[in-house]
């Protein structure tokens, strides 16, 4: 199961980021987790300095824009997914 983590304090872009990748997680049928990270000590500790951001199994794969759902698919298929 892959573990994917949403960074951001709840933002209209995090929650978009959110949406987005959910989105994408179902068109891939994939077994994953998705959580959202709210604490800024959490959010800091991934050492990304804008916000939202998208860790993939520990690994921060993108931070500070919104990516397209096809964005999104990319990265999680380059991850592993």
């Amino acid at each position: 199961m892959r573990e994917i983590k949403i960074l951001g304090t709840g933002c209209a872009k995090c929650k978009q980021l959110e949406k987005t990748v959910r989105e994408a997680v179902d068109e891939m049928g994939l077994d994953a987790s998705v959580e959202k990270v709210t604490e800024l000590t959490d959010i800091m500790s991934y050492g990304i300095m804008s916000t939202p951001g998208l860790v993939v199994d520990g690994e921060v794969r993108l931070s500070g824009r919104l990516p397209k759902v096809s964005e999104v698919k990319s990265i999680l298929e380059r991850a592993g997914a």
